[in-house]
């Protein structure tokens, strides 16, 4: 081997390894961030991490079947059996009214790590057919950030749109259409 070769093969190594070296992952922060709940008539701070930390779910009340998923999830009596959440015309935003509900399958989800929830985006039928698909999914993936802030892991939801396609269909007035604008909490295997 000539000494060029040699030359440029050590200059290759050199180089490759000064790239390797500057695309070095670093550590991410880990410190808690203070979170500020702002709800009407809520006054409380709590920590968020990066972990499943659940001290800012306040305590949801879920029966003795808590622990045996099945009868939990279709109890009528257990919040858990509840599995809407409403929306605003034209909105993706999580109302207030919901926060109880998705802290109690929050919980749900952190007590149980296997189980899995799609989340499945609805609208009425005004607007396109593209649009729709677009604010169902919108809708879909706010209620999976509202899981997110309470801990629940991405690997245990899924979101879906699926538009107007599963709206009532000739709605003449505002109740009928209110049914149709929601995100549907369906879990794996049910």
């Amino acid at each position: 081997m000539n000494k060029s070769t040699w030359n440029t093969k050590l200059l290759s190594t050199l180089v490759l390894a000064l790239v390797l070296s500057a695309c070095k992952s670093t550590p991410m922060n880990t410190k808690p961030v203070a979170v500020e709940d702002k709800s009407p008539g809520q006054t409380t701070t709590s920590t968020a991490d990066t972990g499943a930390d659940t001290s800012g779910i306040k305590e949801v009340a879920i029966d003795g079947n808590a622990m045996d998923s099945d009868k939990a999830l279709k109890d009528p009596n257990n919040i858990l059996s509840k599995r809407n959440v409403y929306f605003d015309f034209d909105s993706d935003a999580v109302k207030a009214e919901f926060r109880p509900l998705l802290e109690a399958h929050a919980k749900y989800l952190l007590a149980h790590t296997s189980a899995k929830v799609i989340l499945q985006g609805n609208t009425d039928e005004r607007g396109t057919r593209e649009y729709n698909l677009s604010l169902g999914q919108r809708r879909s993936v706010a209620v999976k950030n509202s899981l997110n802030l309470l801990g629940v892991q991405d690997a245990q939801i899924e979101t879906v749109s699926f538009g107007e396609e599963k709206a009532t269909e000739g709605c003449a007035d505002e109740v009928c259409s209110k049914q149709n604008r929601r995100v549907d909490v369906v879990y794996e295997n049910e």
